[in-house]
This record gives C-alpha cells, structure tokens and sequence, in this order.
C-alpha cells in the first residue's frame, strides 16, 4: 500500500498498519469462504464431515433433506476447498479437507455453536 498521509491524523498511528495490510485479494479468498458458511445446512454438513467421512444417500437421510440438495451444498463446499470426495464403486464419499483453514473454520463453528448454544 503506498505511504500517502491519511486526510486526517486522528492519532492512531494507522499508517504503519495499512503498510502490513493484505491485499484486496487475500480478503476476498476469505470472503469466498465465508459465503459457503451462510446456509445453516451447510455448516451443518460441514460440521459433520470434519469428524467422518460419508455419502450423500447417509448425509442426506441425517440431515432431513433431499439428496440433491445435499450434492448442491457438496459442490459449493467442495468448490471452495473445503472437503474432498473419493469415489469407491458407484459410490462417492466426502469428507473436509485436511487443511489449516478447515480446522480453523471447524473449531470456530464449535465454538460459536458453544457460546451461542450453551447447555442448560
């Protein structure tokens, strides 16, 4: 980021910041991210295929909803990077992506669900 002066010196020395801040790139790959967590099925999908792998006929019956509803909430995850699938036979199984950014995005979604979900 070039070293213009800000318009207004409010005291807070954010020059030195701006000069380490990420480009407009790097925040739109974790913008991407976070659009695939909007939906709470998603999440919920996600969530389940950071602890097992699993198939769309068994992630569907779990989750109440249609198998192709859980393979289009499967392409936006797996377009994103965050799980991968290997196919056995007529088979497909998935499961999350053994990433630093996976694990990151797993134990925020435990603890958001923690403190925005505590037990009685």
């Amino acid at each position: 980021m070039p070293s213009t002066p800000l318009p207004h010196n409010h005291g807070q020395a954010i020059e030195q910041e701006l000069e380490n801040m990420p480009k407009v790139s790097d925040f739109q790959v974790v913008s991407d991210i976070f659009k695939q967590l909007c939906d709470g099925n998603r999440v919920r999908i996600f969530w389940l295929l950071c602890h097992c792998e699993e198939c769309v006929i068994n992630l569907a019956s779990w989750a109440g909803m249609s198998s192709p509803a859980v393979s289009h909430h499967l392409r936006q995850l797996k377009s994103s990077g965050l799980i991968v699938s290997r196919r056995e036979g007529k088979e497909v199984y998935y499961r999350a992506a053994d990433t630093e950014q996976v694990q990151l995005l797993h134990r925020m979604i435990e603890k958001m669900v923690e403190i925005s979900c505590p037990s009685a």
